[in-house]
Order: structure tokens, then sequence, then C-alpha cells
């Protein structure tokens, strides 16, 4: 530690380049080891990545933080959180802790000898001068604070941290009791699912606690909190009804977000989702690679062909046709959607309009008419927000009305509705629904460099994932909560473009890449430790791909 801080003493003043005497080296201070791994070229570049290491015996962290998978993960994302409260108002430095959700991250890593936290430090300048004794300051002086602050039990509030691990394992045990309860989802009676705002994931202060139906009332176990009441979204096909501003959407967002485990206090702490569920709606002007859509659009004026379908500018409803054959070979067990976000044509024909223009003459098969063979033949739940069309009374399993943020059963109502009230539309299939045939992927079309032997990696909030000279837009990509996903999924399109089969099926390679990284072995990815990465889904890794237009399928 007086080695460091004899250096930065030392080389106060001087040229920014000279903090590179400090890259590479490791020092150390009093309860860990500090490593400088990479230095920063000057004040106004991305800053410095450092890591603190913290030998398990001085960490002393309880054995029951570590007692599973899901502790042990929860206890990690617990650690960088303390590190970022401890670090407070010094924003020069930072960890990626995540808001709130709680996931897989490189910015903590629980070994059996050691704690390792990686983060960031602005290397302080004046122009591109060093300032040597402000970075004594912050690297001699503040820094072992916050570390012991954020490592060291003797210095953690011990009983958050048993509320933070058990919060998080009886969301995974509740996730895991889904197949055997028939169910797609669980939202627990007193969730708290309105959110402040578009931009502000945090609960809504005063918003309306959940409560379920009776009809839908059931009780799951969990290993710490007992048994938990709430409404089960069984496998099939659930409506959710109701006006507008009631909280039709809310539910549906609240259900996508269910595939991660929440922070305790984030009201969505019981709202759990098979993890295979997955979010489709349209998007006008994406690229699509070789999908097989004529399930849902098929004779194409001038007789093209759809059961390879390429384009760079998909229309709204080809988008949202390619999204759920993409999302079936991805391996969904149930989609998500909203009329507020899909294709009209896609979704609906009603009896007026087949009327008009015969079948003859329109290419697609509406959703209405393949909802049920998603179900009955391929296993793949549909839970769909609908507003505007009773049509889809004919095909529901279950039908929520939500009203004033709280949830009623109008299955009985519905179905009544539907058989007094006929819409005389004709069922427009043409053929039965197959499952898709995988399609393979040229590796070498993946190129994720800017210049030869450069990569560049560089995700755009939740919005752009750059991957060498690509921009790939994920806006659509819903079910994705932070940046540092993005990241890890460029990388893994990365590793991708490294194989060296000519074609491959990359579903299997990249959940086994997934699996690696939740295994804790991160470093791999980028080739150099990283803080700032959190573990995807396969299936957002599959839907970045599906979305990047260099690539080449078959």
């Amino acid at each position: 530690m007086r080695d460091l801080e004899a250096i930065l003493h030392r080389i106060d003043g001087r040229g920014y380049k000279a903090y590179k005497e400090i890259e590479g080296r490791r020092f150390r201070f009093g309860d860990f080891d500090l490593l400088v791994e990479h230095v920063q070229g000057d004040p106004y570049a991305a800053a410095s990545k450092l890591r603190a290491l913290v030998p398990a015996k001085i960490a002393a962290l309880p054995a029951s933080a570590l007692a599973s998978p899901a502790r042990r993960r929860a206890s990690r994302d617990f650690l960088a959180r303390a590190f970022r409260a401890a670090a407070g108002r010094h924003r020069e430095i930072t960890i990626d802790a995540g808001r709130q959700t709680v996931l897989d991250r490189s910015a903590c890593l629980i070994g059996a000898d050691e704690v390792e936290l990686r983060f960031t430090v602005d290397l302080p300048g004046a122009g591109r001068r060093i300032l040597g004794r402000k970075a004594a300051s912050q690297l001699v002086d503040r820094l072992p604070g916050i570390i012991s602050h954020s490592a060291l039990a003797r210095n953690l509030d011990l009983d958050d941290l048993e509320h933070h691990a058990a919060a998080v394992e009886d969301q995974e045990a509740v996730r895991a009791a889904l197949p055997d309860a028939g169910l797609v989802a669980f939202v627990a009676n007193g969730a708290v699912l309105p959110r402040r705002s578009g931009v502000d994931d945090r609960p809504l202060s005063d918003g309306v606690k959940f409560l379920s139906p009776p009809s839908l009332e059931v009780a799951l176990e969990t290993p710490n909190a007992g048994p938990v009441r709430g409404m089960g979204i069984p496998h099939g096909v659930t409506l959710i009804v109701g006006g507008g501003f009631h909280g039709k959407s809310t539910v549906l967002r609240a259900v996508e977000a269910g595939i991660w485990d929440h922070i305790p206090g984030d009201g969505r702490e019981l709202v759990v989702s098979d993890p295979d569920v997955i979010k489709i709606r349209a998007e006008d002007g994406r690229a699509v690679h070789a999908v097989d859509i004529s399930d849902f659009i098929s004779h194409l004026p001038g007789g093209r062909g759809t059961s390879s379908f390429t384009t760079d500018l998909a229309s709204g409803s080809t988008s949202q046709a390619a999204s759920l054959v993409e999302a079936l070979e991805a391996g969904a067990t149930a989609l998500l959607l909203d009329e507020d976000t899909s294709a009209t044509n896609f979704m609906i024909r009603d009896r007026r309009m087949q009327t008009l223009v015969a079948k003859t003459e329109e290419p697609i098969t509406p959703f209405v008419d393949r909802i049920r063979e998603l179900r009955d033949e391929l296993g793949v739940s549909t839970l769909l927000v609908m507003g505007g069309s009773g049509d889809y009374f004919d095909h529901a399993d279950v039908v929520i009305q939500m009203a004033d943020y709280l949830p009623r059963d109008v299955t009985i109502d519905a179905r009544r509705i539907a058989a007094d009230l006929a819409t005389g539309r004709e069922e427009e299939r043409e053929a039965a629904l197959e499952p898709p045939e995988p399609r393979r992927l040229l590796p070498s079309s993946l190129n994720p460099e800017r210049r030869p032997g450069r990569w560049k990696i560089q995700a755009r909030g939740l919005d752009t994932l750059i991957v060498g000279r690509s921009d790939i837009d994920v806006r659509a990509l819903e079910q994705l909560q932070d940046p540092s996903q993005l990241r890890t999924i460029g990388w893994i399109l990365g590793r991708l473009s490294e194989l060296g089969e000519p074609e491959l099926e990359p579903l299997q390679q990249i959940t086994e890449m997934i699996e690696t990284l939740h295994g804790g072995d991160w470093d791999w990815l980028t080739g150099r430790p990283d803080g700032d990465l959190a573990a995807p889904r396969p299936h957002e890794v599959m839907a970045a791909l599906n979305r990047l237009r260099s690539a080449r399928w078959r």
C-alpha cells in the first residue's frame, strides 16, 4: 500500500501516461490485495479497471450466505451493492451492481479461497497531467474503507444479507415449482406491480397491492417464507382484458420480468415466470434471415416463397411472424404478447374483412387461428393482453379482467359471451402448424473486429449493441434488464465467430457458453478480468443474433 502511495506521489504532475507505472501491479493492503488490471489512457477514456482480493478467512462470510447456488449468487449481488453504497458520493469509484434485478454478474465473485470485487476508478488528472496525490487519496485513503464495508462480514448488516439471500432462494424455489403446478407464471398476493415511471423501475410508492381471484389462487412452498399464495397463470391460452389504464400491460410486464429474481422491496419478489417464456412484438424494419414463416404468412404476391424468408426491412406482420418462429426455435414454452405492440393484421382478421378481402388474396394466417395449435400440438402456452378483440374468447382457457390494477376471473362470462355473440368469422388455417426446423448459422459471417485485430463490443443502454462494424437494434428485446447483459451477448457473438465449423446450430453452443458463466468462469469470455458483465438467457443471445444484419443462415 505504501509502495502504491509513493508511486502516486512521485508521478504527481507528470504526463497522464505515467499512470501506466501501476498497471499490472499487485499491492498488498491490510485486509486485501489490490490488482490494477488496466489504466485508462487519458482522463476522458473509459475508467481504469481494478480488483480487490479478500482472503475468505478475512471476509468470514456466514455459511448460510453460501449454502445454495441461489444464495451464493444473491450474496455476490449483496456485496456489490454494499460496495456501491460504501462508495456513496465518490462517483469516481464505481461497481456494476445493478438495479432491481439480481443477475449473475462478474462484479463480485466468491471462491473457496477469496472474495473478489471488480470495479473501476477514474484516475484524476488536470488536463493531461496526473493528480497523483488525489489518486493516492482515492486508492490508499478511501478505498480500504469501501472494501471493508462491502466484503468483510464484521462490517456488513448480516440480517440484511440473510434477507437478501432468502428472498432470492425463495424466488428460485417458486420458479422450480411452476412445472409441477401446471403454471406458466405466479403473481403473489401483496405484490406491487406498477413502476414509478418508464425510466424508473422502482415500485410505485402508492401502487395497488395485487390480490388473486379466489378461483385462480394457488399456494406454493418456499424454503424460507413457507407457503406463499397468489394467482397462478396456468399452461394454455390466457387472456388479460380490461379497460385502458387498468393494469393489463403492467401485469404482462411483471410476468416478462419474472424470469429474473428481484431484490427485497422491489414489489415483484414473488412474481415468478417459467424461465423459457419469451415476449414477442412487431418490429417494422428489422432484418430477418432464412426464417420459415409459411405457417403464418404464405403465397406472397409474385409467387415469392416464405419457407426461408429473408428481408432487410420487415413489415410489422412479417417481423412478428419471424419473431414468433425464432422464439419457438429458441425453446419458448410460452409466448407473451400485447396488442399495443403487435401488428393488427397479424393478430386478427374479423368477419367483415374476411368478406371484403378473400383468403385467396390474403397471405396472412392470423395468430388467432394458430393459438390453439401452439397449445395442443407444440405445448406452447400464450399469455395475451387483448382489449380490442373478443374473437380470442373462443380460444381462451382463462380470461382475467383487470380493473383498478386488481384481477377478476371472468372466464365463465367470456365463454357465455362467445356462445351468445358468435363472430361468424372463419378460421383461415391452410395446413397444420409444424415446429420450426433449426437453421444453421455460418460463423464466418460474424465479425467483431472494428479494424484488424481489434474487437469492438459496446452496449448503448438497452437500445443498441455494437459488434465490430454492425449496430444491432435490440429495443424489442424487452426482457433484457441491464446493459451488462447486452455486453455479454456481444462477447458471446464474438466467440461464436471464432468457431472453426463452416455451419452450426448456435443454440447449443450459446447455452454451453452461458452455463460456463453460471459456473463462475467469466474471464475466458473477454480474455481478461472484467467486472461489467451479466449473464443473459440463450433466448436473448439468439434474438440479438437474429437481428444482426451481417449474419448468414441456412
